[in-house]
């Protein structure tokens, strides 16, 4: 069975793993998706196509800054996090977390009286 790369349910997934891999250090777009991959045993696996958009938008709204550099012949542009994207980082943390843990409540987590 095919599996999908980037089903329905993980609408903004993409946004936060890039904003939270950016706050350690800053990284081109395919180290990105190499990262993403890495960092969630392969559960995660986001193309290029779903990243780049990603970092554009956070680019436009300022949450990213980017700096061009040529590495071995070949120009990579290298993204870091902007204060807003720090304060990004947290509003999409906090909303996840909450997310995350009331579906732990419901698949067996603490039982509510």
């Amino acid at each position: 069975m095919k599996r999908e790369t980037n089903p329905n349910f993980l609408n903004g997934v993409p946004e936060l793993l890039v904003l939270r891999l950016l706050k350690g250090r800053e990284m081109y777009g395919y180290e990105l998706v190499q990262a993403i991959r890495d960092a969630t045993a392969e559960t995660i696996v986001l193309g290029e196509g779903v990243v780049y958009p990603v970092l554009h938008m956070l680019e436009r709204e300022g949450a990213l800054r980017s700096r061009r550099q040529s590495v071995s012949g070949r120009s990579r542009i290298y993204y870091s996090l902007t204060p807003n994207g720090e304060r990004r980082l947290q509003e999409v943390s906090g909303a996840w977390q909450r997310i995350t843990d009331a579906i732990g409540g419901v698949l067996g987590g603490p039982q509510h009286a």
